[in-house]
This record gives structure tokens, C-alpha cells and sequence, in this order.
């Protein structure tokens, strides 16, 4: 039977792929007809996105305790979802799987157990429906484009495609490929679509992010190498023995190599992970098996297996502190590069001078996450250990990004290179929010933190992309960037001010627009771990609106003879700053019913379950 879901996400995925590919067939003449083919192609992917959100909250409020106004449910949670997708697959059950599970899983290169495997949870669907809307406007924003225009929405659809399905994938060489497929396009629309240095921009970014993909590459081939048989159910084992049986005649069944489990499976790891603390933490006769009632217990080991036997083969290296520490340490800095933090940071603010307005929306909206989500989903939970060993630090990384981007920020006089700048101080609050590990009862302080540092990443896509737009239309008038060249927009562009000076108050985290909730919440969050740290995140925030409200005195109010003649926005301007600023003030009044309502349950849920860990 086919997954009904399974043909969903998939073609949340691969329509602008889809589209992409069609539009190379387009006459060249047909440069309209391009741009429209193009914009279908986003709204579609959108409208696609929107209803898997809607199967998501229908999945949740199933299982959801009316009573609480909660939706939390542990049966909910992406790591039950693909548990049960695997022991209905196995041949001891063999029930047909699911299709509302948002779940799916077919075989791609067996021999090394790769899967298409995807999946949807709290903590990717924002990012998916995200990266649908900031596309979408990306495309309408694209209307400008004169240069070979279908290459141009071929690779920028080609670029949404490998940004989604980073977001979906569940299997580590999937999530990789779909990373790299994501690098390519976004070369290409930099150095061919850029400005004056946009080839040197381009090599840069792409020099930058190969090198953190070396290092999520060494990661992820450290993990294949670990046997985790023990943390997959016997019956799950006993069928990847039996296939290697076939395969070589002389093993039997209950031999030791018959009998490894080498996964890609990112839920599996995860459980690994948490097993690696339990034992360097002397803890190991904490685990259990996953149906375990027993209370105190950790219930990550596959169904049949004796924790005695599972603390007893946990003789590899992935078990020990230096191999916990390093691949920390490889994924982190590989998913930091994407972020960016400060020290690995500098192709951002080239990124954005050189890239075409579009591709600055696209980049600081969307691409950005990536790094964040790569932490979030993978760093912390597969190395819990070195994550908690090192949280402070990572803290301080975060602390010093928030105050060291917004300084630099007051210093620039290039509008996009401030906003870059401005990117690396917003995106501190995300590792702040990330890295604040508290257990026991001051677990919910970390998970505000993490719920704040996802909000964060939501609403800088908001304000980020719109911002970047803002520069955009400025820049088709005056075919400059330099701030003290501008003044008096206001009374030629009335309409433009006023929509601008909505996406400045959200960037500086105004109250009632959306980058206030995040920044409070990790605050919070911080404050209850360390106030050395928090303290420098709330004095960044008076830096930050001090220098936005400068810009905007600057480039807005006065008189300015040279800008008295600019044309106010046109329709089409108009509809893209009016849906930013909509979206930040409802995601700013609304946080709750919008967006924490359906996110906080995974989130909170990988809080709990790494803060346990540790007593």
C-alpha cells in the first residue's frame, strides 16, 4: 500500500525541482511566461507545505490532552513515530505502515543500509514552511532578473528543493546529499547573477561551506563504523542477520558480525548518543528497553535486548570521551560554519554584498537555519556528553556573536553589509538559546531557551528576508548602498518608510513583533544558567537598537535632494514588504496559537529527554 504521506513530502520536496527542470525546456523568448512557470512552482510548493502543516497539528491533536491545552504526547514524538515505522517493517510483525504517521521510508542503497527515509516534526516543519514562504517572495522579488533568466529559476528552485529536503531527511547520507545539492545552485546564482565581485564572494562561500562539510563528513563516517545493534529491536537484527546470511553461507545467526547494525538512521544514533552519557557518566544500569515502565529508567535499547549485555559491548570507540569530544566538536563546527558564528563568519558579510537582493533574502532566511537546525538535530542530541561538557563555552560563543556582530554592525556604512553583520548578532541568540543544558527542575529553563533559539531562527527569517528586500528596492533607485547617501525617503516614499520602519522595530526585538519573543525567551532560559551570559545578550539589544534606529534616521528622515524623485513602492514591492511585516507583527502577537503550540512539544520533548541524562 502506498503512504499517503510518503507522496506528501515527497512532493513537498521535489516540485521545485520539478518545476526547475520544466523551465529549461521554455523558449527563450518566453521570458514572462519563465518568471510565472517559476512563481507556480514556489506557491505550489507552498500550498504543499501548508497542508502537511495541517496534517502535522491533526497528528498531534489525535494524541493531545485537551484538558492541558498541551500537545505533547509521547507517542507523537518524531523517535516513537520511526520506531514503530521500523517494528512494523520488521518480518516478526510485517503490518502494513502507516499513512498519516508523517513517517516514510523506502530503501536506496540497501548494501549500506541508505534510505530515503523522511520525516516531519516540531523542529523541522517551521523551518519547512519557512523556507516555502521566503522562496516564494524570493521569486516575486526575482521579477527584476534580465540575465539569463531560465537558468536563473532553475537553479533557484533547485536550491529550494535542497533546502527542504535537508529539513525532511531522517537518514545522515541523505540529509548530507541533500546539504550538498544546496551548495551548488547558490554558487551559481552569486557568481554569475552578483555584483562587481561576486566571483570572489561566491568561491569564498563555497570554500567556507565545503570545508564544514568535510567536517559533517568525517562525523558521519565515524558513526556508520558503530555497531548499534543494541539500540534497534532484536527482531530488526535477526533480520539484518538473516540477509547476511544469504550473502555469506558461514555466518550464523547469533555470530558477532552477523549480527552488527551499521545505520545512517539519525533516531538510532541519537539513542546511541544518549547511551554514551549514560556510560561515561556511571550510569549505564539506567538503561532499559524501549517499553520499560520502570521508573529512573532510560528505555533507549531496542526491544529484547538485556541492558547487561548492551552496557558490555559498549567497547567502541564511539563510547569514549575523545570520540564523544571530536565528533562534537566536527559537527558543530561544520554546522557553525552555516550559522555563522564569530571566526568562521567572514564570507557571510562578501555573501551578501555580491548576491542579487533575491538570493541575500534567500541566504539570510533560509540558509542560515541550516547551520542551527544541524546543532539542534544533530550535534546535541548524537554527542550529549561533550555537548553538556562544553555548553558553557558554546555559550560564550553564542554571548560574544550577539554583541560582537552588533557593534560591527554600528560601524558600517554599506546597508547590506550592515544587515550581514546584524545576521551574526541575531543568530548568537540561537547558540545562546541552544547551549544553556540545565537538568532536574531547571530543565524547563533550558527549554525555553531552545524554544527560543528555534523561534529566533523563524523570526530572523521573517525580519532578515524583509530587510533585504528593503535594500533591494532602494537599491533599483539609487544603484547604491551607502547609507549617508540616502535621506528623506520618507516624503518621497511615504509608503516605503512606513513599511520598512516595521521590519526595523521587528529585527531590534520591539515588543508585538516577532523578534521579541525569541530574544526573551532565551534570555530567560540564560538568565536561570548563567547571568554572566545573559547579561551581555540584554545590553546587545540596546546596541542593536541603536544602531537600527540610526540607520533608519539616516536613510529615512531629512531632506535629501537627490532622493526627492524616487518613485514610492510598486504593487509588486508593495505585496512582499506587506507580507514580512504581516507575518512579523502576527508572529509577534501570536506567537502561541501560530507557532509555539505545534513546535514546543518536540522541542521540550528532546529537552527532557537529554536532560534526564544527566542527574
Amino acid at each position: 500500500m502506498i503512504e499517503t504521506d510518503l507522496i506528501l513530502m515527497s512532493l513537498v520536496i521535489f516540485t521545485p525541482a520539478a518545476f526547475g527542470l520544466l523551465v529549461l525546456f521554455f523558449p527563450s523568448k518566453w521570458i514572462e511566461a519563465v518568471r510565472w512557470w517559476a512563481l507556480v512552482g514556489a506557491a505550489a510548493t507552498l500550498i504543499l507545505s501548508l497542508c502537511l502543516l495541517i496534517d502535522y497539528h491533526t497528528l498531534l491533536g489525535r494524541q493531545s490532552d485537551r484538558g492541558l491545552r498541551s500537545m505533547h504526547h509521547p507517542s507523537t514524538q518524531l523517535d516513537a513515530r520511526i520506531d514503530e515505522s521500523m517494528r512494523r517493517d520488521s518480518n516478526a510483525v510485517r503490518k502494513p505502515q502507516l499513512s498519516d504517521d508523517l513517517v516514510a521510508s523506502v530503501p536506496w542503497i540497501s548494501r549500506f543500509d541508505i534510505n530515503y527515509a523522511i520525516a516531519v516534526d516540531g523542529i523541522s516543519m517551521p523551518l519547512i514552511v519557512l523556507t516555502s514562504l521566503v522562496l516564494f517572495f524570493a521569486v516575486i522579488a526575482s521579477w527584476g532578473i534580465e540575465k539569463n533568466v531560465k537558468a536563473y529559476f532553475a537553479l533557484l528552485l533547485l536550491l529550494e528543493t535542497g533546502v527542504l529536503g535537508t529539513f525532511f531527511a531522517t537518514d545522515l547520507f541523505l540529509l548530507y546529499v541533500f546539504y550538498e545539492v544546496m551548495l551548488i545552485p547558490m554558487y551559481f546564482l552569486i557568481g554569475i547573477w552578483g555584483g562587481g565581485r561576486r566571483k570572489y564572494a561566491a568561491m569564498k562561500f563555497v570554500l567556507y561551506t565545503l570545508v564544514g562539510s568535510v567536517f559533517i563528513l568525517v562525523a558521519i563516517i565515524g558513526l556508520y563504523f558503530t555497531n548499534v545493534r543494541d539500540f534497534v529491536d532484536t527482531a530488526t537484527v535477526d533480520d539484518r542477520a538473516a540477509e547476511r546470511m544469504k550473502e555469506n553461507p558461514r555466518l550464523s545467526k547469533d555470530s558477532a558480525e552477523a549480527r552488527e547494525y551499521h545505520t545512517f538512521s539519525i533516531p538510532i544514533l541519537q539513542r546511541a548518543g544518549q547511551a554514551a552519557m549514560l556510560r561515561l557518566n556511571g550510569q549505564s544500569d539506567r538503561l532499559a528497553e524501549r517499553d520499560s515502565k520502570v521508573e529512573g529508567k532510560v528505555n533507549i535499547l531496542g526491544r529484547g535486548v538485556k541492558a547487561e549485555d548492551a552496557a558490555n559491548r559498549m567497547n567502541q570507540p564511539f563510547f569514549t570521551t575523545t570520540f564523544q569530544y571530536v565528533l562534537f566538536l566536527l559537527l558543530f563546527v561544520g554546522f557553525a560554519v552555516k550559522v555563522p558564528i564569530v571566526g568562521l563568519h567572514s564570507w557571510l558579510p562578501d555573501a551578501h554584498v555580491e548576491a542579487p537582493t533575491p538570493i541575500s533574502m534567500v541566504l539570510a532566511g533560509v540558509l542560515l537555519k541550516l547551520g542551527g537546525y544541524g546543532i539542534i538535530r544533530l550535534a546535541y542530541p548524537i554527542c550529549p556528553w561533550a555537548a553538556e561538557q562544553l555548553s558553557l563555552v558554546v555559550g560564550c560563543i553564542g554571548a560574544f556573536a550577539i554583541v560582537y556582530g552588533a557593534f560591527v554592525a554600528m560601524g558600517q556604512t554599506d546597508f547590506k553589509r550592515l544587515l550581514a553583520y546584524s545576521s551574526v548578532s541575531h543568530m548568537g541568540y540561537v547558540i545562546l538559546g541552544i547551549a544553556v543544558w540545565s537538568t532536574g527542575a531547571k530543565s524547563q529553563y533550558w527549554a525555553w531557551g531552545m524554544n527560543g533559539a528555534m523561534f529566533q531562527m523563524l523570526a530572523h527569517g521573517i525580519s532578515s528576508a524583509g530587510m533585504f528586500f528593503v535594500v533591494g528596492v532602494i537599491y533599483d533607485r539609487a544603484h547604491h548602498r551607502e547609507i549617508n547617501g540616502f535621506g528623506g525617503l520618507m516624503n518621497s516614499m511615504p509608503l516605503y518608510g512606513g513599511l520598512s520602519a516595521i521590519l526595523f522595530f521587528a529585527s531590534m526585538g520591539l515588543p508585538g513583533l516577532c523578534g521579541f519573543v525569541g530574544e526573551v525567551f532565551v534570555v530567560l532560559g540564560t538568565w536561570n544558567y548563567h547571568p554572566g551570559l545573559a547579561i551581555p545578550a540584554i545590553l546587545a539589544t540596546v546596541v542593536t537598537a541603536g544602531y537600527l534606529l540610526w540607520t533608519w534616521q539616516r536613510v529615512y528622515l531629512g531632506v535629501n535632494p537627490a532622493t526627492a524623485s524616487y518613485p514610492d513602492v510598486t504593487a509588486r514591492e508593495a505585496v512582499v514588504l506587506g507580507s514580512f511585516c504581516l507575518l512579523a507583527i502576527a508572529l509577534g502577537v501570536l506567537p502561541q496559537t501560530l507557532v509555539l503550540s505545534w513546535m514546543e512539544p518536540s522541542v521540550t520533548a528532546q529537552v527532557e529527554a537529554l536532560a534526564r541524562l544527566k542527574p
